[in-house]
């Protein structure tokens, strides 16, 4: 086993100074991306966090990815094991006898389907929700003492709420938000952390001015029995404008403690770029000097940040913390490494791509159905290819990424612009919305090994993501090497290799 690089000196990891010019905390250098759907999985944020740098698992989807890990055999027993500690027997005892298999699925066969999210889920799902999130950050935190974040969008409002109070049972340090405006997320903590009851606010397309929906939680009807208080974990807020942290930082509901400043660069979803969209040529978002942002504005603000998007190196480590930045958010270097929850065929056939200086991203404008630009790997025999594309039915029924909407008589409704066509149509969707959209869902629960089996016998397929810098893991797979660990990432980001 690789030994574990030690953690850089506090000296090293100071966050910025307070209003005396001393430093009033420590931070890691390195916040480790939490990227998809069970890609930043509980390994690889356990192998950053014992590096002394802050490992985040994705808590996209924890409750899909739970049960279709119990599905397939549990390999290793590591769910089984993690659930063992979740405060309520009977829920996790509820869980396994439901979705797990001994020896797995036959390979051929579907996996069970999870109720979908609702703005009135079903208990079922609430329990399956709190108990993945709790497995996932208890696996992540287990056997050192380092810091572990959970990522979530704002976008995919449902099961924010439950996936946070399950993170929290576990005892998570960091919550990291973008994809939208995370307002009323740090009230929730505040509340969350007390067992109180919290709600969020819900977008709700047509909805009138006058007119509120909210989700809810309220923590006693999944766990009757009395706990003491929850450790609150510091939030921080992911953002691609100054104008949006200032905003958070003045009007959210509770206390916000830092920003992660995403560049355009970035892997996964992306900010819009400011003003009218615009194509490149090659059919790419044109970002120019307005979505820049100006580092020195978001250190007045007195809070910590990281910045994300082609900071791979430690010479941009160096020249984010010489701006007044407390380190950087790296996310396509530990994409690939060992420790990620990305499917072995798929890490290597991008490593031997990269190796030889060829990877290419897409930032496609149209994939998402949160209307968000994403990037894409071109890799083949995957949805970035347009007749592997074409060639899928489509399908929704993840529903992780659906809309919100108000139907005529006032009740509420689901519809995703990767559906079938008529399908959102017949919602009130207009019909070019569905252009070019792909199931990220299903792409990305193919990318991490669990793809679901049709009734023909096709599975889908994988659509992966990637930062600009792809072809930068090349660095670690010279000399005819093949893979490379997070630790290896690690001291390389920190100067140590």
């Amino acid at each position: 086993m690789e030994a574990i690089p030690s953690p850089p000196a506090l000296s090293e990891m100071r966050g910025p100074a307070n209003g005396n010019g001393k430093a009033s905390k420590t931070y890691p250098a390195v916040i480790q991306g939490g990227m998809g759907a069970g890609v930043s999985t509980w390994r690889l944020a356990n192998a950053v966090a014992r590096a002394g740098q802050m490992g985040v698992v994705s808590g996209t989807a924890m409750d899909l990815i739970l049960a279709r890990r119990l599905q397939d055999g549990d390999p290793g027993g590591h769910m089984r094991r993690a659930l063992a500690r979740f405060p309520v027997p009977e829920i996790a005892e509820r869980l396994i006898a439901k979705y797990y298999i001994p020896g797995g699925k036959d390979a051929d066969a579907p996996y069970r389907p999870i109720p979908r999210y609702a703005v009135h889920p079903r208990h079922s799902l609430l329990e399956l929700a709190i108990a993945a999130n709790f497995a996932e950050v208890w696996l992540a935190k287990e056997g050192h003492a380092g810091p572990v974040g959970i990522n979530l969008l704002e976008k995919i409002q449902l099961p924010n709420l439950v996936s946070l109070y399950g993170a929290m049972l576990a005892g998570v340090d960091f919550v990291l938000m973008g994809a939208g405006i995370p307002r009323e997320i740090p009230g929730a903590l505040d509340r969350l952390a007390r067992h109180e009851e919290a709600s969020l606010r819900l977008q709700v397309a047509g909805a009138t001015k006058d007119e509120i929906f909210r989700s809810h939680l309220v923590p006693r009807d999944l766990i009757e029995e009395e706990l003491p208080p929850l450790k609150r974990p510091q939030f921080l807020a992911i953002v691609s404008s100054f104008t949006l942290a200032l905003t958070l930082a003045k009007k959210s509901t509770g206390r916000v403690d830092g920003f992660v400043v995403e560049r355009p660069t970035a892997g996964g979803h992306n900010a819009p770029p400011r003003g009218p969209l615009q194509l490149q040529e090659s059919g790419e978002p044109l970002y120019g000097p307005k979505d820049d942002v100006d580092l020195s504005q978001i250190k007045e603000l007195g809070l910590p940040f990281w910045v994300g998007g082609s900071c791979a190196a430690p010479e941009s480590l160096r020249e984010m913390r010489a701006q007044g930045a407390a380190g950087v958010q790296v996310g396509t270097l530990f994409a690939f490494c060992e420790e990620s929850g990305l499917a072995e065929d798929l890490k290597r056939a991008v490593r031997r791509m990269a190796a030889r200086g060829e990877g290419r991203v897409f930032t496609d404008p149209l994939a998402s159905p949160t209307r968000f630009p994403f990037k894409v790997v071109r890799l083949g025999g995957t949805i970035s290819e347009r007749e592997v594309y074409e060639a899928r039915t489509r399908i929704c029924d993840l529903g992780y990424l659906q809309e919100v909407y108000r139907r005529a008589d006032g009740t509420l409704g689901y519809r995703c612009p990767s559906e079938p066509v008529e399908d959102y149509v017949k919602k009130g969707g207009r019909r070019e919305d569905t252009q070019g959209r792909k199931c990220l869902c299903n792409g990305l629960f193919a990318n991490i090994g669990h793809p679901q089996v049709r009734p023909d016998g096709r599975r889908e397929r994988p659509l992966l993501t990637s930062g600009d810098d792809l072809n930068r893991i090349a660095r670690f797979l010279a000399d005819g090497k093949e893979s490379y660990t997070a630790g290896e990432v690690v001291r390389y980001l920190v100067g140590e290799g």
